[in-house]
């Protein structure tokens, strides 16, 4: 370990599923059930061609999520994306709908810089809130920390300014009793950075892959990938992260840009900042 002593002794996970239908999401979470997961993530309120429409998105949504709950019963914990493209009226209502499906959290259910937003949307559900992955260092968490306005934050590693500065965001979090739940949709890298701080942090709760490394991404980092067991990761066992870059094999794939079309509403107006 890099950061001192274990807290405990394994690292629960989550990782990423979707759908179309409310079908195909009770059938692709019940599949990440069977292989041993204990939680998983997804968007469940619905998109069209990058078009947001209120009423059917957030219907659609409750009807997803009811879906898997039923699929997968009560003893796997579900975990909710919202991405910040509900405007107010439709976080209060998608939360109040999904209140008796009993989410792990909902994440990022409000526009991330508008933080009087959250906290209405706080007074109104009993739903555990999370946010944090578009925030940056420990002041951008300081006061969403102070007012207790999520149970979870989500810091990336990659993003926040690394473990030291992760680290030092969970410290702040654990004096408002404000639990760790880091963001990671990156590399293997970033997996085991994230795990370092997590077995060392008393406040931890949970920790997000998008899926085991495999192929490509397996070989592109070696000597310790992260060990999963019944939905937990186990302590990384290795001097420093614990991985080595293979740069040749690295160099084969430079890296290409790419840009992202920005969610809209029917009107044209952009949902997702």
């Amino acid at each position: 370990m890099l950061l001192g002593g274990k807290a405990r002794h394994r690292v629960q996970m989550y990782v990423h599923a979707g759908g179309r239908t409310p079908q195909e999401y009770a059938e692709n979470w019940l599949r990440k059930k069977q292989e041993g997961w204990t939680a998983c993530k997804g968007g469940f309120v619905t998109t069209r061609n990058d078009v947001i429409e209120p009423r059917r998105s957030v219907s659609e949504g409750i009807a997803n999520l009811k879906a898997v709950r039923e699929a997968v019963g009560d003893d796997f914990d579900i975990c909710i994306d919202v991405h910040g493209k509900c405007t107010p009226t439709m976080a209060v209502e998608f939360c109040a709908r999904a209140e008796e499906y009993r989410p792990f959290f909902v994440e990022e259910a409000t526009q991330i810089e508008d933080l009087d937003e959250l906290a209405h949307l706080r007074s109104k559900t009993r739903i555990p809130l999370a946010t944090g992955e578009r925030l940056f260092t420990k002041y951008g968490f300081s006061q969403i920390c102070a007012r207790h306005l999520v149970d979870y934050i989500q810091p990336d590693v990659v993003h926040c300014g690394g473990i030291l500065e992760m680290k030092k965001i969970a410290t702040i979090a654990e004096a408002f009793r404000v639990e760790l739940a880091p963001h990671n949709p990156q590399s293997e890298v970033s997996t085991l950075a994230s795990l370092h701080v997590d077995f060392a942090t008393p406040n931890f709760a949970i920790q997000e892959i998008t899926s085991p490394a495999e192929g490509y991404w397996k070989d592109l980092f070696y000597g310790g990938a992260a060990r999963y067991e019944k939905g937990f990761a186990l302590p990384p066992d290795r001097p420093g992260l614990g991985v080595d870059l293979d740069e040749k094999l690295a160099a084969q794939r430079p890296y290409k840009p790419a840009t992202r079309q920005p969610l809209r509403f029917p009107d044209g107006g952009i949902a997702d900042h």
